[in-house]
């Protein structure tokens, strides 16, 4: 009897994701599932024509902030767009779960992700609703709506948030408190949850300036909630340390973080640039430090490098800079009047470029930032320039020009400051770290620094500038490297690659022409607000469950993705080390 499925996909080149040779054949869904592979027999009652084109499992990206933008958009685009079929949520202890009631402390998560990621606070307020208490309650409520599949890790700063009130601000935990905390974790993972993140990165700071609560928490509080979720199967850390100095008490940190949990560690992100390859030594050096205990420690590598668009109003990037952070805790006025100030401009300036071969000094060159939008009249003629060109037009120092110019737009001006590490060694040095086996390609940050960041087009660029202009590494490797080893460091259950029984998450693209379109603003957020958005080159189909959900440009209307659960939707990814 001839075999009817519910989907066939025809003519493709089949690359499954273990990173071995793309071959001819079909692909056939039943019931969600990948039925067959290969040559296919049997009838569909839909099929789609590959055409020769690539058919890859759906891209993997365990480092996104969609767990707001989820309520508003259920699509989660542009990612969906971009081949993505997976994503995970709640990283760098950024959750909007759980919460305990109290308006007040929803309140200042909505200031602290305006702030630190990038998501416009009217939309925040108008775009969720923010009236659930638990974490299983907030899965819940997105539970068959979502186009992809998402899951999402349980945030250290809504936990200590919600148990220790304002105090998450100023104090250390009491035994009590961080029991209590372990308590509200327990309930998260029980519910789903899929590990716990945190972060002490210096450049995480809330709507008032100051440091987020996470930073505030002793290493006891860490190892304690640490420990917790290796009291639950298929759950994992995710953490953020100060990754341009990599100092040994974080390679410690992460390593004891491991081993308590008895799960790997995943920490945000590598940025390799050739002038500066003692920072990556020192970073990937962090996971032969755990290796050698027994834990292990996975660095994230950015899949290309990103322009960032910054401005001195929220103070994102800047206020990671030395002796910047207090200028971005001064009200506007006070704030333009600081810095109008001939003594504060040398202070600021001398301390960023102290260290001339920092990163920070290296980032902050401020002749090759382009200003890439102004309001003031009398700035209109410089939009789209260099800093460096308009200082020698009008005779000024490249920071004085800077200054002057966002002070007479109010400090609204967008600064676009050029990708670091597009240099040919760079790349070279990028393409080491993909490739070694300690590290996973990701670090999107998709759904965060809406009006800063493209990071959501990175598997696309990853395929176009990696594989078919810089040949860096074949086409199979780095589908590999977008799917199965995502999937594998989660211990995700029938996910990231093309066999027989796995759920039908799929990608078709045209290798010779995928990669991102143009950037551009989009007005589509709640309250009117603005986010960075681009289509998708060379994406022909995108399945998730069986189900397409994107032909071409086109979203198909189908909304089946899974909220995805830790213990019943991944399998526990245990470390040598671990006692248990």
């Amino acid at each position: 009897m001839t075999a009817m499925f519910d989907l066939r996909i025809n003519g493709g080149i089949l690359v499954d994701g273990s990173g071995a040779p793309g071959v001819p054949g079909d692909l056939a869904v039943k019931d969600g599932r990948i039925a067959a592979l290969g040559r296919v027999e049997g009838k569909a009652e839909k099929t789609i024509d590959a055409g020769g084109a690539v058919v890859a499992p759906g891209f993997v990206d365990i480092h996104t902030h969609y767990d707001a933008q989820a309520f508003w958009d259920h699509t989660l685009s542009p990612s969906c767009m971009h081949g993505t079929t997976t994503i995970m949520g709640g990283n760098c202890g950024f959750s909007i779960a759980p919460l305990n009631g109290r308006r007040e402390d929803a309140e200042y998560l909505m200031r602290m992700l305006a702030r630190v990621e990038g998501m416009p606070l009217e939309s925040l307020r108008t775009g969720v609703p923010w009236d659930w208490r638990t974490f299983g309650e907030y899965l819940g409520r997105l539970e068959g709506k979502l186009a992809i599949n998402a899951g999402f890790m349980v945030g250290h700063s809504a936990l200590r948030r919600s148990v220790m009130g304002e105090r998450a601000l100023t104090d250390r935990a009491t035994a009590d408190e961080i029991a209590a905390m372990q308590a509200l974790l327990r309930d998260s993972l029980a519910a789903g949850g899929m590990g716990f993140s945190t972060t002490v990165s210096p450049s995480h700071n809330d709507g008032e300036g100051n440091p987020v609560p996470s930073r505030h928490a002793g290493e006891d509080e860490l190892l304690a909630l640490a420990q917790v979720a290796g009291e639950f199967p298929g759950t994992t850390l995710e953490f953020l340390p100060d990754a341009t100095t990599m100092r040994e008490e974080h390679q410690r940190l992460m390593t004891d973080m491991s081993l308590a949990a008895g799960r790997p560690l995943n920490w945000n992100v590598m940025h390799p640039d050739a002038r500066i390859p003692e920072v990556t030594a020192r970073q990937i050096a962090a996971s032969d430090y755990a290796a050698a205990r027994g834990a292990r420690v996975v660095p994230l590598v950015g899949a290309k490098p990103n322009a960032l668009w910054i401005n001195l109003i929220s103070g994102f990037v800047f206020d990671s800079f030395p002796g910047w952070g207090d200028v971005f805790r001064l009200p506007l006025p006070e704030r333009m009047a600081y810095l109008r100030d001939p003594d504060n401009r040398r202070r600021l300036d001398g301390a960023v470029h102290a260290n001339p071969s920092s990163m920070q000094s290296i980032l902050a060159r401020w002749e090759n930032w382009q200003l890439a939008e102004v309001f003031a009249p009398a700035n209109k003629p410089y939009e789209g320039k260099s800093i460096g060109e308009v200082a020698r037009a009008l005779g000024k120092t490249p920071f004085d020009t800077m200054l002057d110019i966002a002070l007479a737009d109010g400090l609204k001006t967008s600064l676009l400051v050029p990708p670091r590490g597009t240099d040919d060694a760079s790349w070279e040095l990028r393409a080491k770290m993909w490739l070694d086996g300690r590290t996973v390609v990701g670090a999107s940050d998709a759904g965060a620094h809406l009006d800063m960041l493209d990071g959501f087009a990175g598997a696309p660029e990853f395929l176009r500038v990696g594989v078919r202009e810089r040949k860096l590494l074949s086409l199979e490797e780095a589908v590999r490297q977008l799917t199965t080893v995502p999937a594998e460091l989660y211990g995700l259950v029938g996910r990231g690659a093309l066999k027989v029984g796995h759920w039908a998450d799929v990608v078709v693209f045209d290798p010779g022409s995928i990669g991102c379109g143009k950037v551009h603003m989009r007005d589509d957020l709640p309250a009117g607000a603005s986010r960075l958005y681009a289509e998708a080159e060379g994406i022909r189909n995108v399945l998730v469950n069986g189900r397409e959900i994107v032909r071409g440009r086109e979203f198909q209307g189908a909304f089946p993705g899974t909220i995805l659960r830790s213990g019943r939707d991944t399998r526990t990814v245990s470390v040598p080390g671990a006692k248990r």
